[in-house]
């Protein structure tokens, strides 16, 4: 984790403290809490986003601090001050962001679970496999036609999720039956 995200950690400080060093102590301080709350056990599904979260609290802490002793760190300590209270980690970062679209991800693999055999088999292996229609139907041995069917039911599926409210799983659309042919 340490070498993943630290240059890109220590650049976020950096540009809100304006003093490297100060920013790499801040950095080495967030890294210790993190992994601190790590080893008591606690799950950290975003280790990023907490990174981001603890940091910036460190930050508004030092600063906080520093107006406390009376140490302005430039003399636009103000100007910092308004900037260091409106900056965040990226939105997609912050754990809101990161739980909404956790909860999002496992409604729609909800959604793609509750589909038919056929079907769900077919959209995982035109959409995370990435085989054209053709090689579906000619691995399922159906007709491109049905694979085009099958993948539009899972399709229509995945939207409506996506539509509802919460991302819970909408209402399946009918269930698609296949005709028995002469030979079956």
């Amino acid at each position: 984790m340490l070498e993943r995200y630290y240059q890109e950690l220590l650049n976020f400080c950096s540009r809100t403290v304006r003093n490297r060093d100060a920013a790499a102590d801040i950095v080495q301080e967030t890294y210790a809490r993190v992994l601190a709350v790590q080893h008591s056990g606690q799950a950290v599904p975003e280790p990023r986003a907490l990174l981001y979260r603890t940091a910036r609290n460190l930050q508004i802490d030092q600063h906080r601090r520093n107006e406390v002793r009376g140490e302005a760190l430039h003399p636009d300590a103000e100007t910092a001050a308004a900037e260091l209270d409106n900056l965040a980690a990226p939105q997609a970062f912050e754990p809101d962001a990161a739980a909404a679209s956790a909860q999002g991800v496992n409604a729609l693999l909800a959604a793609i679970d509750a589909l038919p055999l056929r079907c769900r088999e077919a959209f995982i292996l035109h959409k995370f496999d990435g085989l054209p229609h053709s090689e579906v139907a000619e691995q399922m041995g159906i007709s491109r036609k049905m694979v085009e069917q099958h993948i539009k039911l899972a399709m229509d599926a995945c939207r409506r999720c996506q539509d509802t409210p919460g991302g819970a799983a909408a209402p399946a659309a009918p269930i698609l039956r296949r005709r028995k042919t002469a030979r079956e």
